[in-house]
Parts: structure tokens; C-alpha cells; sequence
């Protein structure tokens, strides 16, 4: 990419598209290109078609997506399948019509099987079931990572798939219900702090491990991708080390000073047991995540305290 070059970022004002915007600013990048949902339903076709006529974008990062946790994507299931799938077929489609030059098209880690070996390896797609909690927006991610393979096999289009691990960081989303585990567990001990609440139910046994991974080194292995990485194969983002719910909710309760305890209640599901992304074909490349997960989840934590002032000034 060149300095000039105009760029579309498409979901922007998300946590992740919000990042490479930041990334893209920081090495001098200026022609950039976006736009609000209200103003471009990425749902629906002509609109998208007409936005790309009318911009015409040389490069193109796929970061827009409805997502949530465990809750949402299980309760609101025929949404993110439809949703997704609208989004990823408009973008893509609409790309290879008008000629851009690469798109780089964020998957997800949960297009995993469920009980993959760990670490996961990017051939492990498609070998087994997924989860059941988060099918629908699973199969829509796999959709797209179809979509780019088979528009660069039919038509040549350097279109490349990169697969994040657990993501958090500034700009992340803390709403009760539909926030992921982290963010979710952000809000949940500030607030038990502020209450003055002695215990917090967490779902399940504490026992699964996750992955996470600092949003803003995401943002430097998509734009370190959009450069060097030119391959049909998918390839995964993540830091290749993990830790249990139980831990995590520790590390948590350090960020946010909380002095209550934890009670799992062990009624509510799991989800995937594992899910540990195997990062050796990135590393192999030369990228290597900066932030540590303390050191990420202070910075997410002040973010949220941010929020949370605004919200009350404006009420």
C-alpha cells in the first residue's frame, strides 16, 4: 500500500475496525474511506454496489460484522447468520466488480470445530462440528473465507482471510448481554465494586481457556498481512498462549480493585473447552504480538471508565 492510496475500512466504529484505522493513521495513511451504518446498510446489495462506483477503493479491510457473546449469538441466531452472510457477500462482490487491488477479510476463531486439536492449526477448518451457541455466525465467517478462495480461484482476486483469536481493547463492547467474556467481566466487577456487592456469578465451571488478544496488535498483524501476505490459506492472529475463565476473572479483579468473590455457577454452559490458536505460520513470517494481556486489559479498563463518564454526563 501506498501513502496515496485511498482505503476502505469497512465497520470502522467497532473495536477492531476502529484499531487499523488508528494503525493506518499512525504510519501516515490519509486517504481513508468509511462509513457509519446509518449511512451504508452493508445488508443491503445496491447500496454497497453504489458506494463502490461512486469511491472506488484500491485496498479494502472486512472488519464490519454483528457480533456478541454466548448470549446474543444463541438467542439471536437467524440475525447473525443473515446479517453476516449479507455483509460479506455485498463486500466481497462489490470489491472484485470494481477492481481492488487486495481485501483483507477478518474471520474469527469460532469457524474452528469445536473439540479441534489444540493448538488450532488453520487446516483444522471444516474437520468437525462447530459450537452450537455461535453456528450461525460461524458458518457466515466461514462463508466469507469461501468467498475470498473462490474469487481468487475463478477470477484472480488477491483477496486473503486472517483468523483472530479472543479480542479486547479500546472501543470494545461492555452492553449486559451482548458483550463478549472479557469486556462482560470489565463491567460486571467495576459495577460489584461500586455496589459494594461481596460475590459475582460467573457461567460456568471457570475451567475453559481462552486466548486474547490486544485489539491494537491485531490492527499491526492486518496491516503487517496486507502487506507480505499474498496466499489463498487462511492464516491465524493471536499471541499462542492462553489461561482459564478462572484466571482471567482474577487477572480482572486485580484491573478493576474489586474485593468480592467469584461464585461459577456451574448450571450455565462452558462453551468450547479450549481454544488456543496455533500462531507458528504468522510468527514464521516475523510478526510477534507487543501487548501483554495486563498491560492491554488496564488500557481497556480506563476505555471503559472513560465511558462510563460520558454515559453519565449525558444522562
Amino acid at each position: 500500500m501506498r501513502e496515496t492510496d485511498k482505503i476502505y475500512i469497512a465497520g470502522h466504529n467497532g473495536m477492531v475496525g476502529s484499531a487499523i484505522v488508528r494503525a493506518l493513521k499512525t504510519r501516515g495513511f490519509e486517504n481513508l474511506v468509511y462509513r457509519t451504518s446509518a449511512e451504508l446498510d452493508l445488508r443491503k446489495q445496491q447500496d454497497v454496489e453504489r458506494f463502490f462506483n461512486e469511491e472506488k477503493p484500491d485496498f479494502v479491510f472486512l472488519a464490519a460484522a454483528k457480533v456478541g457473546g454466548i448470549i446474543a449469538n444463541n438467542t439471536y441466531r437467524a440475525d447473525f447468520l443473515y446479517d453476516n452472510l449479507m455483509i460479506v457477500s455485498n463486500i466481497i462482490h462489490a470489491a472484485y466488480k470494481n477492481n481492488v487491488k487486495k481485501l483483507l477479510f477478518l474471520g474469527s476463531s469460532c469457524i474452528y470445530p469445536k473439540l479441534a486439536e489444540q493448538p488450532i492449526r488453520e487446516s483444522s477448518l471444516l474437520t468437525g462440528p462447530l459450537e452450537y451457541t455461535n453456528e450461525p455466525y460461524a458458518i457466515a465467517k466461514i462463508a466469507g473465507i469461501k468467498l475470498c478462495e473462490t474469487y481468487r480461484d475463478q477470477y484472480g482476486a488477491n483477496f486473503i482471510s486472517v483468523m483472530p483469536t479472543n479480542l479486547y481493547g479500546i472501543n470494545d463492547n461492555y452492553h449486559p448481554e451482548n458483550s463478549h467474556v472479557l469486556p462482560s467481566l470489565i463491567r460486571r466487577l467495576h459495577e460489584a465494586k461500586v455496589s459494594g456487592s461481596k460475590e459475582v456469578v460467573i457461567w460456568g465451571t471457570g475451567n475453559p481457556r481462552r486466548e486474547f488478544l490486544y485489539a491494537d496488535d491485531l490492527a499491526d498483524a492486518c496491516l503487517f498481512l496486507m502487506e507480505t501476505y499474498n496466499e489463498k490459506e487462511i492464516i491465524n492472529i493471536g499471541c499462542g498462549e492462553d489461561l482459564t475463565i478462572k484466571e482471567l476473572a482474577t487477572l480482572v479483579k486485580s484491573v478493576t480493585g474489586y474485593e468480592g468473590d467469584f461464585i461459577f455457577d456451574t448450571s450455565k454452559p462452558d462453551g468450547t473447552p479450549r481454544k488456543l490458536l496455533d500462531v507458528s505460520k504468522l510468527s514464521a513470517l516475523g510478526w510477534h504480538y507487543k501487548t501483554s494481556l495486563v498491560a492491554g486489559m488496564n488500557i481497556a479498563y480506563q476505555d471503559f471508565l472513560t465511558k462510563q463518564k460520558k454515559l453519565q454526563t449525558t444522562h
